[in-house]
């Protein structure tokens, strides 16, 4: 069995053993996309984290209108409905959900946590719009909140030493996303971008020892594997949020022939670039990495940071072209794709195609045209 095929059978039999582990009395921790929360704080108590990363079914996005307002970004729309209707089972399995307030649509979604689900416990901490000193001190305050709120809720002590193992294990992960992502500035590539973001997606819900195992076997089976995309259109993609169930556009490019090589999304997608330091403070060292290190979305101020790092991969992964692709309502994402074409045609000369969604099914054939009609500028 290759290593897909076996991250697919592990997912179709997760929620069967989730069952087992809550009855054997394990927690399980639900927690809102955006890459703020540490896993391994869940991990050194005992618990199982589940991040909250599936969209892009219109039926659940219209539902959840009678929960949250229509004009917010339709991937928290999407949070709220399928919290609230039972339709994935991996929101109605959890035993507490952590939300890390990033901006207006998440504090949206957190309220809607709050108030419609009372039977799941629910904790909160904010996330700083900044690096600055001042800012990460605020941030590390939140997480030893959760730390001891993690310890009260599990009845677990997160010592030194717990913690330190989950680090390592989670930074092995990294490693290994790294790995595979820096096997993709290769010319004659071998990884699918449709592969990569099935791993990453599925490192949200997998069980992170059998995720690690996953990450090997797929290294070996692409360093054994001969180049299949050598002359493919290589396409940048990046925007406000990549969901799990969101491939429209994923799909598009490959029909066309092209490769997507890299993908820099704030939600939706583990950040994976920088690892956690395991010597000194580890609490210190989480939040170093997990605010600081990490590039900034695009709701920070200054956004330069996150702008530099998508030339630098334009560059690094020899793109031929960028997509950029926001979600409805994101007004921050949709601000900076106005000026952000410019500074990509002076710097790298790269064309750059602007996206916009909903969710919605009437979508898909204007999209195509607009994908087909970049991919043919590329070419030409």
């Amino acid at each position: 069995m290759n290593a897909l095929a076996k991250l697919d059978a592990h997912l179709e039999s997760r929620l069967k053993d989730l069952s087992k582990a809550k009855e054997r009395g394990q927690k399980i921790i639900g927690y809102s996309a955006g890459g703020f929360l540490p896993e391994e704080l869940i991990l050194a108590c005992g618990a199982i984290p589940l991040c909250f990363i599936q969209a892009g079914d219109n039926t659940v996005l219209r539902n959840s209108g009678a929960y949250i307002c229509r004009w917010f970004d339709p991937f928290w729309r999407s949070q709220a409905g399928y919290l609230t209707s039972g339709k994935d089972p991996y929101y109605s399995i959890v035993d507490l959900i952590v939300v890390p307030i990033t901006d207006n649509h998440v504090r949206a979604f957190s309220n809607t946590v709050g108030f419609y689900t009372p039977g799941i416990k629910s904790f909160v901490f904010g996330v700083p719009h900044v690096k600055d000193k001042v800012a990460l001190e605020y941030y590390l305050k939140g997480i030893v909140r959760l730390k001891k709120m993690l310890e009260d809720f599990t009845g677990v002590e997160i010592t030194e030493s717990r913690l330190k193992q989950s680090i390592e294990l989670c930074n092995r992960e990294r490693e290994l996303f790294r790995k595979i992502s820096r096997m993709r500035k290769r010319r004659n590539v071998s990884v699918s971008g449709r592969d990569f973001v099935a791993l990453n997606h599925g490192s949200f819900l997998a069980d992170k020892e059998t995720m690690v195992d996953i990450l090997e076997q797929f290294i070996k089976e692409v360093s054994d594997d001969s180049p299949v995309f050598g002359d493919a259109p290589r396409i940048l993609y990046t925007g406000s949020t990549l969901a799990r169930g969101d491939s429209k556009v994923m799909d598009i490019v490959s029909d066309n022939g092209g490769i997507i090589v890299m993908e820099e999304f704030a939600e939706g997608i583990r950040p994976y670039w920088d690892s956690v330091k395991v010597g000194g403070d580890l609490l210190a060292g989480l939040a170093e990495t997990y605010f600081m290190d990490r590039i900034c979305p695009g709701w920070f101020r200054p956004g330069t940071e996150r702008l530099d790092f998508l030339i630098r991969l334009a560059r690094e992964y020899n793109a031929s072209g960028l997509i950029w692709y926001q979600l409805l309502y994101r007004e921050s994402y949709k601000v900076e794709s106005y000026f952000f074409s410019g500074i990509l045609k002076k710097q790298t000369g790269l064309p750059m195609l602007v996206l916009e969604s909903d969710y919605d099914a009437v979508e898909t054939e204007p999209m195509k045209t607009r994908i087909e009609t970049f991919m043919e500028t590329i070419r030409g």
